[in-house]
């Protein structure tokens, strides 16, 4: 049994994902959903994101309402990655390579997610290949570095990323675990995929980008924002002041960080729902 001492490896063990552990059928998702605390605050998440649909209809939920929500968590997303383009410059088609690579994901997001339980990697080679067209070269494009090439460091504040052998092994536990049924709330995978993508920094470039656009994916797919009218990107910005410190935990504080990083992102996704689109007086 898991407990709040476990260290990060056991954990990763524990789960499916360490380089060493290769299960092949188990759930590993539902042991994370049942840490103290978690289940109740991933209900509480659905319950915002579901009023939020139900009180607007979602046949009343429009292709330009959709597309302001993905722009907007483009926008937030480049800005985490330290764009300092503002909202209406990125509207505007005026931003950096940062959000160019933010905003050019946004046009496959959707199509991407009914992929991301069957080709998971596929899927994350290919939000790479969008994110960073002008970041790193042509070759680096959905290339997943390998033991020839420098260690990442594009996500300020995180600790060194693991060596390649580590990463490949550990990014197919993840996305082996992605293609077995689980009962953890989607909400609970998709947190856990952003935070594995981002610790791992699987690519040359642009992890974060990536990461966070895995993390919507997954809330697309796993049916929590079917017509992606959350921003899940924007509530990471707003509590941007725990993100490096939230993955740092993931990475280095065992099942306390773990649940925590979990706890954190259901506050994201409760937020996400209040700075919809559809809430903007506005629009």
């Amino acid at each position: 049994m898991l407990n709040l001492g476990t260290p990060t490896e056991s954990v990763l063990a524990a789960i499916g994902l360490h380089p060493r552990v290769h299960t092949m059928s188990a759930d590993v998702f539902e042991p994370l959903a049942g840490l103290e605390g978690v289940g109740s605050a991933a209900r509480a998440a659905r319950d915002a994101v579901d009023v939020l649909l139900r009180d607007r209809g979602l046949r009343k939920v429009g292709a330009d309402m959709t597309a302001e929500a993905l722009l907007r968590g483009a926008h937030a997303s480049a800005a985490l990655a330290g764009s300092s383009a503002s909202l209406e410059e990125v509207r505007r088609g005026a931003g950096d390579a940062l959000t160019a690579g933010a905003v050019r994901i946004t046009g496959e997001l959707m199509s991407l997610a009914p992929r991301m339980d069957t080709a998971p990697v596929q899927v994350w080679t290919r939000l790479h290949q969008l994110a960073a067209v002008a970041l790193g070269s042509e070759d680096q494009l959905g290339h997943l570095r390998t033991s020839r090439e420098p260690i990442p460091d594009d996500i300020p504040g995180l600790p060194p990323a693991p060596p390649a052998d580590e990463m490949w092994e550990r990014l197919h536990g993840l996305a082996r675990a992605l293609t077995v049924p689980t009962k953890a709330p989607g909400l609970v995978v998709a947190a856990i995929v952003h935070a594995e993508l981002a610790v791992l920094r699987p690519f040359p470039v642009a992890n974060g980008l990536v990461a966070r656009a895995a993390e919507h994916v997954v809330l697309v797919a796993r049916g929590i924002d079917p017509l992606s009218v959350t921003v899940p990107e924007v509530g990471h910005f707003e509590l941007g002041g725990s993100y490096a410190q939230g993955l740092r935990d993931y990475a280095a504080g065992g099942l306390v960080g773990v649940q925590a990083w979990l706890l954190r992102s259901c506050e994201v996704i409760a937020l996400s729902a209040e700075r919809s689109p559809l809430n903007l007086s506005t629009q």
